[in-house]
């Protein structure tokens, strides 16, 4: 049996009395995109750096591509794109510079690194400015280098904590496409959004977390014709109401 891409199984993550994180399971399989819906403190976040190694479950278990991700962190990472939500780049290293950097610690080296930078240069369209140093560059820009950084060694899973956040419409546009270019080539993603439009676009299933909770969880189509309302957004504001 083939291990899924991406697992959690009732991972429930408890920050001293407050529950952030509480029974979730989510599975991601192989060419599917995963949205995960949820209002700010929901436990979106908490929830995807569990699966990401950055934070231990307080119960359940968190897997990438089989790996346990607190017993076996190091095979989980080697496995794993990950993209938080704040943007940390080396400022005095150009974008290009820190991608080889990146797919150097990754084990890629030589051409074979050249060629892959190449690659992620050309999805992201970062030609552009991919000499120019990354303390230079704007808030789109650094997001795009930020996501290159993350997949440059091409993993099989992808989590992605808000990719679009503050992005204008032309890089929300690149980082689509390479979401879309990402499930037809057998990868996993999951991703984080506020935008039901996103999920609408990209998503295969979607998830929505409300207090820590998984309160919904299926095709947009699904969720929103088991709410009872006409569109997803209704839908949503319904289920986190009747969460709460």
């Amino acid at each position: 049996m083939t291990e899924l891409p991406a697992q959690a199984v009732a991972v429930t993550r408890a920050f001293g009395h407050f529950v952030a994180v509480d029974q979730v399971d989510l599975e991601v399989r192989p060419g599917e995109v995963v949205g995960l819906l949820g209002a700010n403190g929901a436990g979106k976040t908490t929830a995807l750096r569990c699966l990401a190694t950055l934070l231990q479950p307080s119960s359940g278990t968190a897997r990438i591509a089989g790996f346990d991700a607190v017993r076996e962190p190091l095979e989980v990472r080697r496995r794993l794109g990950f993209l938080a939500a704040s943007m940390g780049l080396y400022q005095r290293l150009s974008a290009r510079e820190l991608l080889r950097y990146f797919a150097n610690l990754n084990g890629i080296v030589g051409q074979a690194a050249e060629a892959r930078i190449d690659e992620v240069v050309e999805a992201f369209d970062l030609g552009a400015f991919s000499e120019r140093l990354c303390g230079k560059l704007s808030t789109g820009q650094r997001q795009r280098v930020s996501i290159a950084r993350a997949v440059v060694h091409d993993p099989p899973a992808l989590v992605l904590d808000e990719p679009t956040l503050g992005l204008d419409v032309l890089s929300s546009e690149a980082i689509f496409r390479f979401v879309e270019n990402a499930r037809a080539r057998g990868r996993a993603v999951i991703f984080s959004t506020h935008q039901m439009s996103e999920v609408e676009l990209l998503a295969d299933r979607v998830g929505v977390i409300a207090g820590g909770r998984l309160a919904a969880e299926g095709t947009v189509g699904e969720i929103v014709a088991a709410s009872g309302e006409p569109n997803l957004a209704r839908a949503f504001l319904r289920i986190v109401r009747e969460a709460a």
